[in-house]
């Protein structure tokens, strides 16, 4: 597996507490899903195969009920999931729903969570 970079560890530099979280997402996402690459922008870093699948970042704006420090990790998929887990979901175009989970700890990195990306690899590959 390829090693963290300078970039991915300087966005975390406003909430250094979320490093272990998304060190544990990465290395899930590069295990469970061949061919991602990663890319790392200001406000998020992006996980994609042929299309973007999953991007993590933190939180700008926090809602009132949100945890004080959180990773944001979203992903897309054709259809809306219904989950408690699920902070946010919006469809910023037809049968294409952006989910945002808040993750405070890598074991909220569970089989569930991870399920739903892997199922939006499997959606980005298919585009």
């Amino acid at each position: 597996m390829e090693p963290i970079t300078n970039d991915e560890l300087l966005f975390f530099d406003r909430m250094p507490a979320m490093l272990p979280v998304y060190e544990a997402l990465r290395q899930q996402l590069l295990t469970r899903c061949p061919g991602t690459s990663i890319k790392v922008s200001r406000s998020q870093i992006s996980f994609r195969s042929k299309y973007i699948y999953a991007m993590a970042s933190l939180p700008v704006r926090r809602r009132k009920d949100w945890p004080e420090i959180c990773l944001v990790v979203s992903f897309g998929l054709a259809d809306r999931l219904e989950s408690p887990r699920i902070a946010v979901a919006v469809e910023p175009y037809p049968r294409r729903w952006t989910h945002h989970v808040l993750v405070e700890r890598p074991d909220q990195l569970d089989e569930e969570l991870l399920g739903w990306l892997e199922q939006a690899w499997r959606f980005s590959l298919e585009k």
